[in-house]
């Protein structure tokens, strides 16, 4: 059951489809994002993929997903292939800086939908190589 939720969030982003990432989510799911603040809610998160769509231009291969027997619990290992379109405050400037990042996302499901997103990348990585 999580295997297919869990494909069809990741279609959904490469495919910059935030409404179908979200139809994967649970009303009150809690987002732990890299470096920051849990946000909590669908909501948050159509917010939090917003900025993301204004400054960064990803694409995820190499994904590799991996499924609890139970299937409440998954895993997500890829490569973030992005170019960075527009300055996030706090970080270096963006002038179409293009970048390949390892990372690695963590889930919680119930009732086939997701209840927890866990994202970690190195930053310092990222930030040397647009930097």
């Amino acid at each position: 059951m999580s295997n297919t939720t869990l494909e069809r969030y990741f279609d959904a982003f490469n495919r910059g489809d935030t409404a179908g990432m979200l139809d994967c989510l649970s009303d009150e799911v809690a987002h732990y994002v890299n470096e920051g603040n849990v946000r909590i809610g669908r909501e948050a998160f159509a917010e939090f993929c917003a900025h993301m769509e204004r400054c960064y231009d990803e694409k995820l291969t190499e994904l590799v997903l991996f499924e609890a027997e139970d299937g409440t619990r998954g895993a997500a290992e890829f490569m973030v292939n992005g170019t960075y379109l527009e300055t996030d405050p706090g970080l270096p400037e963006a002038r179409g800086q293009t970048y390949r990042l390892p990372a690695g996302s963590f889930f919680s499901l119930t009732g086939g939908r997701i209840t927890r997103v866990v994202t970690y990348y190195n930053l310092s990585d990222w930030i040397k190589q647009v930097s």
